[in-house]
């Protein structure tokens, strides 16, 4: 059994599907892991350190060929995977509906074309015994992180409460919308730093959570929200009567904001829009608003993937990929998230991992020269 990872290709991923701690532990199982030459360097890990594992290194070719499963933070090029066994597995996130490097549905179908396996690790299934594997997780976590800090570094002034002898610094006033995973972490982050937070979802069940963080919750309390978890944790689509009562809300809470952090995804979707650029006009000029989802189309309208744009004197941060830009941290947990995926199934008989149905299935997007996702199916 090889298990090879090749070095990202997209431009600006910075991340590397396996570590030398994960390598060491496919080893253990029995596995022999092939690593390209300089996979991890934009993640400051070095050819040694893979070597010193028990890792093989080696160019694109000769870490491909023969390999039973690749492993990548993003889909591997089709043409880049010529020379693995057949039927052999990719495993990475894939983004069957994105387009671009990395994604979109004719990468999929050249997938199944090529008699490759694909398994997209960002349709792991939130249960609790997949928690472990879940990529989506662990990289919005680091996301919503990063975006505090890249926020503060864009904001002209200071977060915490400063009592000093010339006089006092207010708190930076900093609004979370949308209360996810990346969500209570910018939320809990920006507590860190002292600001005052308040946070919003559709989801009425987050309010506890916002609390629990020490943020003030923003809710709509005429109309009904979504009860609960929307299908795999994340929340749905709001009728238009709730649409309106929250632009409302919004609108009158955000002028009053130094920074607004926005993280609403609808899987498979554009973003929702949530700021309209009337609303980005009452705020002070020199406010920040980092949106998360600009890869999906944006939550905040003006916004530029890849770009930090300027409306109406606010600054609008729309940093592509943000979870590769805490590259060594990313790479580690990603990583174990593939590792933790295939060694829960791994068959000491077969020498190999063998999937469950339900998570199997869930993941599974081409096979046997067909693609067989229901979501891809028509």
């Amino acid at each position: 059994m090889k298990i090879a990872a090749l070095r990202e290709t997209a431009a600006g991923e910075r991340r590397v599907a396996v570590t030398p701690e994960t390598a060491k532990k496919f080893i253990a199982l029995g596995a022999e892991v092939a690593v390209e030459a300089g996979a991890g360097a934009s993640a400051s890990i070095a050819d040694a350190d893979f070597a010193a594992a028990g890792a093989t290194l080696g160019d694109a070719a000769a870490t491909v060929a023969g390999a039973d499963i690749v492993l990548g933070v993003q889909g591997p090029s089709p043409a880049a995977l010529a020379g693995a066994a057949p039927g052999a597995w990719v495993v990475a996130g894939l983004n069957p509906f994105g387009t671009g490097e990395g994604g979109g549905r004719e990468r999929v179908d050249a997938y199944a074309a090529a008699g490759l396996e694909a398994l997209a690790m960002e349709f792991m299934p939130r249960i609790t015994r997949a928690q472990s594997m879940d990529i989506l997780s662990s990289q919005s976590n680091l996301a919503g992180y990063k975006a505090v800090l890249d926020a503060a570094a864009e904001y002209g002034r200071a977060f915490p409460m400063m009592m000093t002898a010339a006089g006092t610094v207010s708190a930076a006033r900093v609004f979370v919308m949308g209360v996810g995973v990346a969500g209570l972490q910018a939320i809990a982050t920006a507590r860190r730093l002292g600001a005052q937070v308040s946070a919003t979802d559709v989801r009425s069940a987050t309010r506890e959570q916002i609390l629990s963080l020490g943020a003030k919750p923003v809710f709509v309390e005429k109309v009904a929200g979504i009860e609960g978890e929307g299908a795999g944790g994340y929340a749905g689509e709001m009728s238009p009567e709730y649409q309106r009562a929250q632009a409302e809300l919004v609108s009158s809470h955000i002028a009053r904001q130094d920074v607004v952090i926005t993280t609403a995804l609808i899987p498979g979707r554009p973003a929702p829009r949530l700021i309209s650029d009337a609303q980005i006009a009452t705020m002070r000029p020199g406010s920040v608003i980092v949106d998360l989802a600009v890869e999906s189309g944006g939550n905040v309208e003006g916004a530029i993937a890849g770009e930090i744009v300027e409306r109406h004197g606010v600054k609008i941060v729309g940093h592509r990929n943000v979870p590769s830009r805490l590259a060594a941290d990313a790479s580690a947990l990603f990583a174990r998230n593939l590792f933790n995926f295939l060694s829960a199934f791994w068959d000491k008989e077969a020498g190999r991992p063998v999937l469950d149905e339900e998570i199997g299935d869930a993941v599974r997007l081409t096979r046997a020269g067909q693609v067989v996702h229901p979501r891809l199916v028509s």
